[in-house]
């Protein structure tokens, strides 16, 4: 497939230079209707503004008529949980946020405010983001560290009537799930009966399985510090509990003993290639920790010949990026107006890109990776972050799936 190697990491001058030029920070706002003379003046502000102002008094739902909630997404952190970087603060979560401003705009041209706040406690989080979300069509939640992120977004969305997302959860479980259910078609298995670990219980973790089983997982492992989530063990949480097993399996080693599916949401290099061996026929394998995962790729290939491997990582074949998905799925949901995202349309996702790879894929998306030819199989279970159908393909699902369950309040076209 001659799959092309990227560039090498920059140095960390070019990295800091990147986002200190031509200008300090990667976004900036935009006008777009003219304010070039008096009249225009006058109708940008007073007198002109008090007629949409008297339209929306009149119907809130006027917003999105006059002005820019209905394309406008807040991405809001806490900095509890930052990249693979930890607790490092509201403040230094910023570039962060900026970064995903710049895919949502890229990839889906969707206006984005990042917001940083310094919240101690999720009520005050929570409290901050209601009092606010007033002036947005969609809550983007990011990097806010487990267990609290799922109270919090739980709690958004129940008191909101505009989609709330923590990506770190859904976004992940939706490229996960749509790679693992091609993954097991190259394999020749099913979802219902496969043996499925996961090493990593904080949020894509959950969330991940949680999608999984929704889908039709029935046969799950939950492996955290401490080993395997079994009814046996004390002080579990209630989000790690949904996964808990009667099961005399206590360790990873253990867990991975028959495995068909391996999935790390973890940390580097926490994949023993000896477990790899007591796998089934035809493993697959997510090593998902970035930017060094569970276990290095060359290796577990050399152990086993017969796997099938993803990792977050885009110099391998099976990128799991969630660049696949947030922009597309917020498409979806902006442009029929829905409350929320719901799990038909997180389905819907799911089944929208795990179909695309089974088509033709387009020349430009060869000549941006540098291929001759890629075809569905063992080296592509997953669509490229950069293929151009996936704004119409996946925000089209996702909308569809918005109007079936009654969720839109707007139908596309209208």
């Amino acid at each position: 497939m001659n799959e092309k190697k990227p560039a090498p990491v920059p140095p960390r001058s070019a990295a800091l230079r990147y986002h200190a030029e031509p200008r300090p920070g990667k976004t900036a706002t935009a006008l777009t209707t003219a304010c070039e003379t008096q009249d225009d003046l006058s109708l940008a502000y007073t007198p002109g503004v008090a007629e949409p102002v008297n339209a929306i008094v009149k119907d809130p739902a006027a917003a999105y008529e006059y002005t820019n909630k209905g394309n406008l997404v807040a991405v809001i952190t806490d900095g509890s949980a930052v990249l693979g970087l930890g607790k490092v603060g509201a403040l230094a979560g910023k570039p962060v946020m900026e970064g995903k401003a710049v895919l949502f705009k890229r990839f889906a041209d969707i206006d984005v405010m990042d917001i940083q706040v310094d919240a101690e406690t999720p009520e005050i989080f929570i409290d901050t983001v209601r009092r606010i979300a007033t002036t947005f069509g969609g809550i983007n939640l990011e990097d806010i560290a487990a267990p609290a992120c799922f109270e919090i977004e739980q709690t958004l969305s129940k008191q909101l009537d505009i989609p709330v997302f923590h990506d770190d959860q859904h976004g992940t479980a939706i490229i996960i799930a749509a790679g693992l259910l091609n993954a097991l078609e190259v394999a020749g298995k099913s979802l219902e009966h496969a043996h499925i670990v996961c090493l990593g219980a904080g949020a894509a973790g959950i969330a991940s399985m949680r999608m999984l089983k929704q889908l039709g997982a029935r046969r799950i492992y939950l492996v955290d510090r401490r080993g395997v989530v079994h009814h046996g063990r004390d002080h579990v949480n209630p989000y790690k509990y949904e996964f808990s097993r009667e099961t005399e399996r206590r360790s990873l080693a253990d867990a991975m003993a028959g495995a068909d599916v391996f999935i790390g949401v973890s940390g580097p290099n926490l994949l023993a290639a000896e477990l790899l061996k007591t796998m089934a026929d035809n493993p697959i394998v997510f090593a998902l920790s970035n930017p060094d995962p569970e276990i290095d790729p060359e290796l577990a290939h050399a152990v086993r010949e017969d796997l099938i491997m993803a990792t977050g990582r885009s110099d391998y074949p099976n990128q799991v990026n969630n660049v696949l998905g947030f922009p597309f799925i917020f498409r979806g949901a902006l442009d029929v107006r829905a409350t929320c995202i719901n799990v038909a349309m997180k389905a819907a996702a799911v089944k929208a890109l795990a179909a695309m790879t089974h088509e033709p894929v387009p020349q430009e998306v060869l000549d941006a990776y540098g291929l001759d030819s890629l075809s569905f199989g063992r080296d592509y279970i997953i669509p490229k972050p950069f293929d151009p159908r996936l704004r119409e393909t996946i925000s089209g699902a996702v909308a569809q799936a918005a109007i079936e369950t009654g969720m839109a309040r707007l139908k596309p076209g209208s």
